[in-house]
């Protein structure tokens, strides 16, 4: 999903092995993910998408950087009964979650592996069950 892209920023879906960085998009307040060659358009990631930090990530804290303790994590929403708040967040392997809009700028990451696409699985599903029905004889 792309919560901070749905109405000013336009974006685009991610690519396997991209590389990314956090980043701020201009006139929002908000933060997400850019192409380094591309910082205006939002990178989105479907929940599941697993990124790698090129160092441990970072979150800002009030006063100062906080450090999260881990480079991988899993892309996910959160508190989606709560249509006012940002949803975006990465789940990392020592299980800190943090929402992407808090994340500290300029972090670069790569995607290492992309979920599934439920539609070409279900296309797939389809096809088995299609080639599996016996012809009718006439």
């Amino acid at each position: 999903m792309c919560d901070y892209s749905l109405h000013a920023v336009a974006s685009r879906p991610a690519e396997a092995s991209e590389i990314l960085v956090s980043t701020k998009f201009l006139g929002t307040h908000t933060r997400g993910f850019a192409s380094p060659a591309d910082p205006t358009v939002a990178v989105c990631l479907r929940p599941g998408t697993e990124i790698a930090f090129e160092h441990n990530a970072f979150a800002e804290g009030t006063i100062f950087r906080k450090s999260i303790g881990a480079r991988l994590a899993r892309f996910r929403q959160i508190d989606l009964d709560k249509p006012a708040q940002h949803h975006d967040a990465l789940e990392f392997s020592n299980g800190k979650i943090v929402k992407v809009t808090d994340l500290v700028l300029g972090q670069r990451m790569r995607i290492v592996q992309m979920p599934a696409d439920p539609a070409s699985k279900r296309t797939a599903t389809e096809r088995t069950i299609e080639a599996d029905r016996p012809v009718p004889v006439t």
